[in-house]
């Protein structure tokens, strides 16, 4: 049977309207009787109903977190600074998983408003999903331009780009070339691929790009594009617009016999902390994942208690490079 909030009153022997306000933290109350609610609360498993709570007019305390996948480990590290630091700020999260799903991220999108959650940070990278434009609910974005009215979040993606192109030139690359995503979004991740292009054009080199469709998420469709790139092109430098990718191209190189960095030098994108503890022989662009949290988590609740405040398009957090042994 399910614990009322009276059970509660008469566990901790005061009146309902006692123990709704402190739930609701309203009004003034003794220590001792605040100390006496949350025990009975607790002896009792009492949930407080948060979608009841937002029936009358009050916040749940609740936050959706929409990204492709915990399972890549910058999405997996970010999400699991932002549940931490929501947290701490008395908040509780809700994570959705939208892998590559256009469908699934709407549906995702209309539970949350049915649950009345008090906003959501996104970092999907499904495309055309109108209801972003259409939610009336505080959002942020992490790298993806969803709709003109939520701000954006990321590292300077063009930056990274520009560092990544310039180390390999400066360890003697001449023939550098780039796998990328497929772009077709209007997202910041875009100006990786920017950056790298600036750097070769002011240094007169070809540029060498190599996309990886949105649908190529096939380990073995990977790797037999990655082997015939190496088999058939002369790169003596190769920039991945993510680790894992990179580490792909090392493996690769492995059973190619082609050594690295003597033959081609090698730099990925993200530094997570997954990669520096695992794989520290990776040269790669470190984003600062720590500091992109903080921030999504700043901008979200001054958005929820203030919605009426003007703020910035977008927000970009430097990036830093990690020299390892492919470079």
């Amino acid at each position: 049977m399910a614990i009322k909030l009276t059970d509660v009153a008469n566990k901790a022997g005061v009146s309902p309207t006692t123990v709704s306000r402190v739930i609701n933290n309203y009004g003034s109350l003794s220590q001792k009787t605040i100390d006496k609610v949350h025990a009975a609360m607790k002896e009792l498993n009492y949930q407080p109903n948060s979608l009841a709570r937002s029936l009358q007019g009050k916040n749940t305390q609740l936050i959706g977190l929409i990204f492709p996948s915990v399972a890549h480990p910058f999405f997996g590290e970010l999400v699991e600074k932002l549940e931490s630091k929501l947290f701490d700020r008395g908040y509780k999260s809700i994570l959705c998983n939208s892998a590559n799903n256009k469908e699934k991220e709407r549906n995702y999108l209309n539970m949350l408003a049915a649950n009345k959650v008090d906003g959501i940070v996104a970092g999907a990278h499904n495309l055309g999903i109108q209801e972003y434009e259409e939610l009336n609910l505080p959002i942020v974005s992490f790298d993806r331009a969803l709709a003109e009215s939520i701000p954006i979040v990321g590292s300077d993606n063009y930056q990274g780009g520009c560092l990544a192109a310039e180390y390999l030139y400066q360890q003697g690359a001449r023939k550098i070339g780039i796998i990328t995503g497929s772009n077709a979004s209007d997202s910041p991740t875009n100006d990786r691929l920017e950056g790298y292009l600036d750097f070769l054009k002011k240094h007169q080199l070809e540029a060498q790009v190599f996309r990886f469709e949105s649908f190529e998420h096939s380990l073995v469709l990977k790797n037999m594009k990655i082997k015939r790139i190496l088999e058939e092109s002369d790169l003596d430098g190769l920039f991945c617009t993510d680790d894992l990718t990179a580490l792909l191209v090392r493996n690769n190189c492995h059973e190619l016999n082609l050594a690295i960095p003597d033959k081609l030098k090698l730099i990925g994108y993200d530094g997570t902390r997954f990669i520096q503890e695992h794989c520290p022989q990776l040269s790669t662009v470190i984003q600062p994942i720590d500091e992109l949290a903080e921030l999504l988590v700043d901008l979200l609740i001054q958005r929820i208690i203030h919605p009426e405040k003007e703020m910035s398009p977008a927000y970009k957090l430097p990036v830093r490079l990690l020299t390892g042994q492919t470079s």
